[in-house]
C-alpha cells in the first residue's frame, strides 16, 4: 500500500521520500481509519490527503475556507497532472452542475468546497450522487470555538457526514492545535476512533525574535535594507498600518505590495500573485493574507504588532522557510498592540465564555513577548510537548549578549504592593502605586496610605508594568482572564517574599550613557571633513551630524559597536568605520576615558556620587561631569522632577532649565512630559499670537496653573515641529 503511494509521490511531486510523519498519516487513511493529524506549517498536509486521493475509488471531498486557498491548491494539482476542481461562490449555478456531473463522470479525483456550501440543503443533496471515499477536513482547528480562528459553518460538515448515503473516511488536517482544541475537533466531527498523529510543532529552520521598545519603523527599515534581495511578509494588525506600511517602503524604491480584505477583488489577487510569482518581494498584510499560501522562498516574517494568539503567531510565522532554508520570525512587541487586540476581542466576539478564552490566549502572547526562557521551547511546550531542551540556540533568548541582573528585590518590592493591595487590581494601578502617582483612583482609594506607595518611584509606570509582565512570563504571577485582568501571586512568588529564592532578568549589556563630549564630536566633525574632501561628496554623504554625535556620547572602540550607532550601516562602516574607531580610540587615550558598565537595576548606586571628581594613575582631577547631565540622568532613571530638586536641593528654575538644555543639545527628552495635555492647544495659541521672545507676557495670557516649565517645552516643541 505504501510502496503505491511512494509510487503516486514520484510520479505526481517529484519526491523518492515521504516527509517526517506524512506516510503514517497516509497508511492510515488508506487503512480506512479517521485520521486527525497535527502537523507544522510547511510539513506537506495536503500530501497526506491528496495521495489517498488517488488510491481510493471515486472522489475526495476536501473541505477548504477560503477561496484563494482552493485556487492554489487545484492549480497545483492540476499542474502534476492530477485532476481536481473546486466549487464556491465565484461560480454560477450552470457551472456548480457542469462541475458535479463530471465528478461523477470521474474527471475528478478531489473536489474542494468551502464550509458554507454545506449549509446548503440543496448543494447537500448534489453531493448525493457521488461516490465520495474520503472527506479531508482542511484548517480543522477552525470548528472549535477554543482555536483561533473559529468558523461556525465548519458546523455544518458533520451535518454533511450523517447525510451522505455512505459514510467516507474522515481525515482531519491543522497545524497549530492545542490538547483542548484537539479534543473539541474529535468531538464536533464526529470522528470514530481516530488515529491521532501529531507529528511535532518545531520547524528548526526557523529562528524566533522578540524585540521590545524599538521604534517599529525605524527597524523595519533597516532589516529591510539589511535584506533587500530577500523575499518577506510583515505583518500589520490593521489595514491603515498596511496601507502606510507599504507606503512608506514603495517611497523608499522597494519592492512592496499590500493585501487586506480592505482592498478590491481584482487588487488582491494581482498583489498575492505578483509575490507569488517574484514579481514582489515584500508583502505587507494583514492577517486576512497567507493561510494556504505556498510560498517556499519567504526568508522572514516580520509581525509589525503583537497576535491575537500563540496559534495565529505560529501559523503566520510558519510562512517563512518552507523550503527548509534558514528563515527569521521576528515579533516587534508594543503594549500598544495588546490594548488594539483586546478592543478587537470585545467588537468580534459575543460569547463571554469565549471572550475570556481569548483573552487568556492573548495573554499567553504577551508572556512570551516578555519571558526570559527559550522562545522554541515557551512555543514548544504551549501547544503541549514536552521534554523540550532548555536552549535552541536559535532565538533573540538563546543568543543574546545580555547578562543575568538580579532582580529580587524590586520583585519582592511588587508582590508585597500586590498583597497589600488585596490581590484585587491590574497591571497599570499596581504600577503608579509602586510609582508613586497621585492619579485620581489612586489616591482615593487610599493606596497612598500603603507602606509600598512609592518604593520603586525611580522606575518610570511603564517600566514597572515591563517587570510586571516578566514576572509573569516567568510564573511568579497570574493574570486572572478578562479584559482588566486582576494580578495575583503564584507559589513561586511566596518564596521569593520569603528570601528563599532570587529573582533575575536577562538586561542588554551595554555600555553606560555619558554627557556628550563636545570635544570629541568637533575632532569627529574634522575627520568627517577630511574624508569629504578625499571623497569629493558633502560631509553629511559620509556621515550625520546625529551619528557624530551618537559616536562622542557612547564611544564605539570596534565595529560591532559601531554598527549600534544610528545612521551606521556595513557599507559605510567598511568605508569609514575604521578612521572614526582609531580617532575615539585615540582621544580616550589621550584623555584618561575609561566606560563604566551600564547602572540600570542597582539601587544602591548614589547619583550624586557621580559628579565628584575621578583620579587618575597620575594623581590628576578630571573634569566633573556636568551638572546638568546628572539631572537627566536622574530624570531618564524616571525620577519626577519634583523629587529631583529635593534629590539635589536645587532650585526649581534650575532642574527646569537642566532638562531643556538637554532637549535643546539633542538629548533623548519627551517634552509631553511637562506640557499638561488638557492645556497644550491654548499655550500653543497663546505663543503663535503674542510670540515667543518673552515668557512673561505668556505665562500672564495663561491659566496659573500653567508653570513656566510647561511654556518653556512647549515652545521648543512648536518650533521643532514648524522646522520639520
Amino acid at each position: 500500500m505504501l510502496r503505491e503511494a511512494q509510487e503516486k509521490l514520484k510520479k505526481h511531486y517529484g519526491y523518492d521520500n515521504f516527509r517526517k510523519g506524512q506516510d503514517a498519516v497516509i497508511e492510515s487513511i488508506m487503512s480506512g481509519v479517521d485520521t486527525f493529524a497535527v502537523m507544522p506549517t510547511g510539513a506537506g498536509k495536503s500530501v497526506c490527503y491528496q495521495i489517498p486521493a488517488l488510491l481510493l475509488p471515486g472522489v475526495t471531498l476536501v473541505v477548504s475556507p477560503l477561496i484563494s486557498l482552493m485556487k492554489d491548491q487545484v492549480d497545483t494539482l492540476n499542474s502534476v497532472g492530477i485532476a481536481a476542481t473546486y466549487i464556491n461562490s465565484s461560480l454560477s449555478i450552470k457551472e456548480v452542475n457542469e462541475r458535479i456531473d463530471k465528478a461523477c463522470l470521474g474527471e475528478f479525483k478531489l473536489l474542494y468546497v468551502a464550509p458554507e456550501r454545506l449549509e446548503s440543503e440543496f448543494f447537500c443533496s448534489m453531493l448525493n450522487r457521488l461516490t465520495i471515499s474520503l472527506l479531508a477536513v482542511d484548517e480543522a482547528h477552525c470548528v472549535s470555538q477554543w482555536g483561533h480562528d473559529f468558523r461556525p459553518s465548519y458546523a455544518s460538515i458533520s451535518g454533511l457526514i450523517r447525510k451522505l448515503p455512505v459514510r467516507p473516511i474522515i481525515a482531519a488536517f491543522t497545524a497549530t492545535a492545542t490538547e483542548a482544541v484537539r479534543h473539541d475537533v474529535i468531538k464536533l466531527l464526529e470522528l470514530r476512533k481516530p488515529d491521532v498523529y501529531v507529528t511535532g510543532f518545531d520547524r528548526e529552520n526557523l529562528s524566533f525574535t522578540v524585540i521590545r521598545g524599538e521604534n517599529k519603523r525605524d527597524f523595519v527599515l533597516k532589516y529591510i535594507k539589511d535584506n533587500k534581495d530577500k523575499v518577506g511578509i510583515i505583518y500589520t494588525a490593521t489595514r491603515k498600518e498596511t496601507d502606510n506600511l507599504c507606503e512608506i517602503l514603495l517611497k523608499k524604491g522597494y519592492n512592496a505590495g499590500k493585501y487586506h480584505a480592505g482592498l478590491g477583488d481584482i487588487e488582491r489577487k494581482e498583489n498575492q500573485e505578483k509575490f507569488l510569482y517574484d514579481d514582489i518581494n515584500i508583502i505587507v498584510a494583514t492577517n486576512a493574507f497567507g493561510m494556504g499560501i505556498d510560498k517556499s522562498n519567504v526568508r522572514y516574517v516580520i509581525h509589525y504588532n503583537v497576535t491575537k494568539s500563540m496559534e495565529a503567531y505560529y501559523q503566520e510565522a510558519g510562512r517563512g522557510g518552507r523550503d527548509g532554508e534558514p528563515s527569521e520570525c521576528i515579533l516587534l512587541f508594543s503594549a500598544a498592540d495588546v490594548l488594539l487586540q483586546k478592543f478587537f476581542i470585545e467588537q468580534s466576539v459575543g460569547s463571554p465564555e469565549r471572550k475570556i478564552n481569548e483573552y487568556k490566549k492573548l495573554q499567553a502572547m504577551v508572556d512570551y513577548a516578555h519571558t526570559s526562557r527559550c522562545l522554541r521551547k515557551f512555543i514548544l511546550e504551549y501547544f503541549g510537548e514536552e521534554n523540550v531542551q532548555d536552549k535552541c540556540g536559535n532565538c533573540s533568548t538563546c543568543n543574546d549578549e545580555s547578562e543575568l541582573v538580579d532582580i529580587t528585590i524590586e520583585a519582592q518590592k511588587i508582590f508585597s504592593c500586590i498583597l497589600r493591595m488585596k490581590e484585587r487590581f491590574g497591571t497599570t494601578l499596581i504600577a503608579e502605586v509602586l510609582r508613586g502617582s497621585k492619579n485620581k483612583k489612586v489616591l482615593d482609594l487610599g493606596f497612598d496610605k500603603l507602606s509600598t506607595y512609592g518604593i520603586i518611584k525611580q522606575y518610570t509606570v511603564k517600566e514597572i508594568r515591563d517587570l510586571i509582565n516578566v514576572l509573569t512570563a516567568e510564573e511568579y504571577l497570574s493574570l486572572e482572564d478578562g479584559k482588566f485582568p486582576v494580578v495575583r501571586l503564584k507559589e513561586k512568588a511566596v518564596a521569593v517574599l520569603k528570601s528563599k529564592e532570587k529573582v533575575y532578568q536577562k538586561v542588554e549589556k551595554r555600555k553606560a550613557k555619558v554627557s556628550r563630549d563636545t570635544g570629541l564630536f568637533e575632532i569627529l566633525r574634522t575627520l568627517r571633513k577630511e574624508i569629504s574632501e578625499r571623497e569629493k561628496v558633502p560631509p553629511y554623504i559620509v556621515f550625520a551630524d546625529s551619528a557624530l554625535r551618537e559616536m562622542s556620547e557612547y564611544f564605539p572602540v570596534n565595529k560591532k559597536e559601531m554598527l549600534n550607532i544610528k545612521g551606521v550601516g556595513e557599507s559605510k562602516l567598511n568605508k569609514y568605520g575604521e578612521e572614526f574607531i582609531e580617532a575615539i580610540k585615540k582621544y580616550m587615550g589621550e584623555n584618561n576615558i575609561e566606560l563604566i558598565p551600564d547602572m540600570l537595576y542597582n539601587e544602591e548606586v548614589d547619583i550624586a556620587a557621580i559628579s565628584e571628581p575621578v583620579v587618575d594613575g597620575k594623581g590628576e582631577n578630571e573634569d566633573k561631569v556636568p551638572s546638568y547631565v546628572i539631572t537627566y540622568n536622574m530624570y531618564k532613571e524616571g525620577m519626577r522632577i519634583e523629587d529631583i530638586i529635593n534629590e539635589r536641593q536645587l532650585k526649581s528654575l534650575t532642574i527646569q532649565d537642566h532638562i531643556l538644555k538637554c532637549a535643546y543639545e539633542g538629548f533623548e527628552v519627551n517634552l509631553d512630559d511637562f506640557i499638561p495635555k488638557q492645556h497644550e492647544a491654548l499655550i500653543i495659541e497663546v505663543i503663535e499670537k503674542i510670540g515667543a521672545s518673552k515668557l512673561k507676557p505668556i505665562k500672564d495670557a495663561l491659566p496659573k496653573e500653567i508653570d513656566y516649565l510647561a511654556i518653556k517645552a512647549a515652545i521648543f516643541k512648536y518650533s521643532n515641529n514648524k522646522i520639520s
